[in-house]
């Protein structure tokens, strides 16, 4: 059987004006990524990523530590099926729906960094309500035509792949979810309960036979853990 790895990027500038740069620990955590990788004598036949740069520049740390190992390592290859949703439009596009309840939710959103657990309750119910598909907006990627996005792009990388191949997926904590809903067939709301759980540059692992799609395991993030550092287990 072949191997999908999907790799969540490692932490974002959360709170800053461009989110999708890695933070100093975030480059960290995807060279720990890969440093680990190395040691398990993982060689990976296919790399794939978004084209955001979070994703590729997690994937450019762990392959570079592949490659001081002394492996060969192939190109990242990008592929926007694999890219995040827009937080920033579901946000935007449900924010006017979200004050009529919870009034101080602009300055909540707007300070995230300052208001984290707030947020988090926030961004929940906004996400709630777009995944439900009882209040679709004009103009905003539905969840359903997100799936899609994300079930086109795995699709592809089946077509092409070929027995016992390992593949590695750079992505994000969505796109991880949408492939769980596609794959084990859980409900949106219960795979978004697994999405809060997913840390950066965790590994999910899948394995394929055909199109025959299993998961084998889920958020594994011993290469951060056997440091013993809480700092480096992060979730956005």
């Amino acid at each position: 059987m072949g191997s999908i790895y999907l790799i969540r990027h490692g932490q974002a500038s959360f709170g800053a004006d461009d989110y999708d740069v890695l933070s100093p620990l975030g480059i960290r955590q995807g060279e720990l990524l890969g440093a680990h990788l190395a040691q398990l004598g993982i060689q990976f036949d296919r790399c794939l990523s978004g084209d955001l740069r979070r994703q590729h520049d997690t994937g450019q740390a762990a392959l570079a530590q592949l490659r001081a190992a002394g492996q060969s390592t192939p190109d990242i290859e990008i592929d926007s099926a694999f890219n995040e949703f827009s937080a920033d439009q579901v946000i935007r596009a449900h924010l006017p729906d979200l004050l009529a309840v919870e009034p101080e939710a602009l300055h909540i959103l707007r300070n995230a960094a300052q208001h984290r657990a707030e947020f988090q309750r926030l961004f929940a119910l906004i996400i709630g309500r777009w995944i439900s598909g009882e209040h679709e907006k004009d103009g905003l990627l539905s969840w359903q035509g997100f799936l899609e996005q994300v079930h086109n792009g795995l699709q592809r990388v089946l077509q092409q792949a070929e027995s016992n191949q390992r593949i590695a997926i750079f992505t994000s904590g969505g796109t991880i979810t949408a492939l769980l809903q596609l794959i084990i067939g859980v409900p949106a709301s219960k795979a978004f309960e697994l999405n809060w759980q997913i840390v950066n540059t965790s590994l999910s692992c899948l394995k394929f036979r055909g199109h025959e799609l299993a998961l084998a395991s889920f958020n594994s993030h011993v290469h951060l853990q056997f440091l013993k550092t809480p700092a480096l287990i992060t979730f956005r």
